[in-house]
């Protein structure tokens, strides 16, 4: 497992959720506050890792590997959406010389 010993030097599994609710939390502020396009996308990423770092917690608590094969593929996602994401924000500040969020209300037509 990949975490296998972190339950075994006296880290509970509740400083876990804490941090996970955290993290999720700064994500969505930062996705429905910022108007930076970038900077949402970080918002998604982080929201992304907070419940990877759920899902490895729970997994090690329990003593099952299942969940460490769903934290794999929300990565794959994750850098599939990244990569995306990024190039869009490229072509975009080509053409307006900006990445706020506001101006993809003109791709509509």
């Amino acid at each position: 497992m990949i975490l296998g010993t972190i339950f075994e030097s006296g880290i509970s599994v509740q400083f876990y959720i804490v941090l996970s609710t955290i993290l999720f939390a700064i994500g969505v502020i930062g996705v429905i506050v910022r108007r930076n396009a970038i900077i949402v996308l970080m918002s998604i990423e982080l929201m992304l890792n907070s419940v990877n770092l759920l899902l490895v917690a729970f997994s090690t608590y329990f003593g099952q590997g299942d969940a460490q094969i769903f934290v794999f593929f929300i990565m794959v996602v994750a850098a599939a959406e990244a990569t995306i994401g990024l190039s869009i924000l490229v072509l975009l500040y080509r053409n307006n010389r900006s990445v706020d969020i506001e101006l993809f209300n003109k791709l509509k037509g």
